[in-house]
């Protein structure tokens, strides 16, 4: 290949990725201008990115007319809590099934594989009445704890610790180090791009989750986004419109947490994807 070709195909490539951004990026643009016009100004044709006269009227009906702030909070502290223990547990998990030898870990392993392959639904109705059983319905515990452990978040971390160099946690262990503190000190900084890749995929399923928030929460105080944002759009009375408006601003407000996670943590999710086609 020519070097003129080479050029040629970088540009071709450099535009196909720029037209696919472009894609992507221009409805949430719209989503941000939509969330400072008024809803006829929203169903305009044709559209318009730029709206007549910036307002904050949208905004104040969100936080004005529904609990919007509890909501946002409490999404945050299901999302962080769900988050933490997940790193926690699958990674220690992980490290388990990756470097230590015992009875019937093969076996286990597959069994934990085949558990993932169960869809949800399927589980929703025994969950549920685990959960009321134990007096957690409309509470966090009930979105928190019993997805603190996913399937496939061990499978993930085992993949990461898999790569730890065994000669590292001996050294440690001869040193006089404990199992848990080879695993915190040792394998835990090695494996970084494995929980940033884990930690962004759960925040973003917690923060994003409906069914089961729907199904086990009761009360608007106790909402997370998803479900308060629902209830916010179907609760409109006859001969009312549809607050289109605060529903947009209400997608700018849950957009920025996820955009600022990923920004903040983008070079360890990309290591994170890419390390498995690494040949170490």
């Amino acid at each position: 290949m020519t070097k003129r070709q080479r050029r040629l195909r970088q540009l071709a490539l450099n535009l196909a990725v720029a037209f696919g951004g472009l894609f992507f990026v221009v409805p949430f643009l719209w989503m941000i201008s939509a969330s400072f016009k008024t809803t006829q100004e929203i169903f305009d044709y044709p559209p318009t990115l730029i709206p007549q006269q910036l307002s904050l009227a949208n905004y104040q009906r969100l936080f004005s007319n529904w609990p919007f702030t509890t909501w946002y909070a409490n999404s945050v502290i299901v999302a962080l809590a769900t988050t933490i223990m997940v790193l926690f547990f699958s990674s220690l998990a992980g490290f388990a099934f990756a470097k230590y030898r015992f009875r019937g870990k093969g076996i286990l392993f597959i069994l934990l594989l085949g558990s993932s392959m169960i869809p949800f639904p399927i589980l929703l109705i025994p969950l549920f009445m685990l959960v009321a059983n134990i007096g957690w319905v409309n509470s966090f515990e009930a979105l928190i704890i019993p997805f603190m452990a996913p399937a496939i978040g061990i499978f993930l971390m085992r993949q990461f610790m898999s790569y730890v160099p065994s000669e590292l946690l001996d050294a440690a262990r001869i040193d006089g180090a404990s199992d848990f503190r080879t695993y915190w000190q040792i394998a835990i900084p090695l494996v970084l791009p494995g929980l940033a890749t884990l930690g962004i995929l759960t925040f973003l399923g917690s923060w994003n989750s409906y069914l089961w928030p729907l199904v086990v929460l009761r009360s608007s105080e106790s909402m997370t986004l998803p479900v308060g944002m629902a209830a916010m759009l179907s609760g409109v009375t006859a001969g009312s419109a549809p607050p289109y408006g605060p529903a947009m601003a209400a997608s700018v407000l849950v957009s920025i947490p996820i955009i600022a996670i990923f920004l903040f943590l983008q070079r360890y999710y990309i290591a994170g994807l890419t390390l498995g086609g690494v040949k170490q």
